[in-house]
């Protein structure tokens, strides 16, 4: 958990207030997976970034593959789904482990516990400290009955969802694209204690106990733009 100081002065401090999301269950490696996504439209998982198994699972990540929450541990990510083009599925998750990446999304298939082959969207965001370091892969399944819907224009957010401040934009952005406090103050002209300020803000109103898990809810709600990177958060979650 960031420090808290006293913040910068800024013309844009207001926000919309939300509640809290109920706290989520904690995960063996700190990370909890993003609450505020109905379980039945997203399966979330963590992934080893070494040899690409599953550390944790949500149970119903599990129950896509007739496992159990405990039994699909150590399970590797390569043989429980597979893509078109298995050796371009195994690069992205080695550039995400690596550094070289820092999300991608792809088509892939896998078996359910009665052996029928199911269709759905991955994608895959590396969890990183601080300081650079790859701590995990969150891996978010979206089977493909819940990935087609009806066409809207692109980047448009589902609407009732949270809504933060240009500055907290630009923050939360920096902060998705692994920028260190010094390197957000350096950008965006403010001091570190500011910078912090407004991390923890944001740490405390979507629940998060640290960066990673703040980057993971805010995708689990629908605030970066998909597909694209560096982070954008859309215009519609932007006060």
């Amino acid at each position: 958990m960031v420090t808290i100081s006293a913040p910068d002065a800024s013309p844009r401090q207001g926000r919309n207030a939300v509640h809290p999301a109920p706290s989520a269950r904690r995960h063996p490696d700190g990370h909890r997976p993003p609450a505020g996504a109905p379980p039945e439209t997203v399966r979330t998982a963590h992934v080893s970034p070494g040899d690409l198994a599953v550390t944790d699972a949500d149970p119903d990540f599990a129950r896509q593959f007739g496992l159990s929450a405990s039994g699909i541990h150590g399970r590797g990510i390569l043989q429980l789904l597979r893509a078109r083009e298995p050796d371009r599925l195994q690069g992205q998750f080695h550039a995400l482990g690596t550094g070289r990446s820092r999300c991608f999304t792809e088509s892939v298939t896998g078996r359910d516990g009665k052996g029928r082959i199911f269709s759905a969207e991955l994608t895959a965001t590396a969890v990183r400290s601080p300081s650079g370091k790859t701590l995990a892969l969150f891996v978010i399944l979206r089977p493909a009955g819940q990935v087609h819907r009806p066409e809207k224009p692109a980047g448009t957010a589902e609407p009732g969802g949270p809504v933060i401040s240009s500055l907290d934009a630009q923050v939360l952005e920096g902060v998705a694209r692994g920028e260190s406090t010094v390197q957000l103050a350096s950008r965006l002209y403010l001091s570190r204690q500011g910078i912090e300020y407004r991390v923890g803000q944001m740490l405390r109103r979507f629940d998060a106990p640290n960066r990673a898990a703040l980057v993971a809810r805010a995708h689990a709600l629908g605030m970066f733009a998909t597909r694209q990177w560096p982070p954008r958060v859309l215009p519609e979650r932007v006060e």
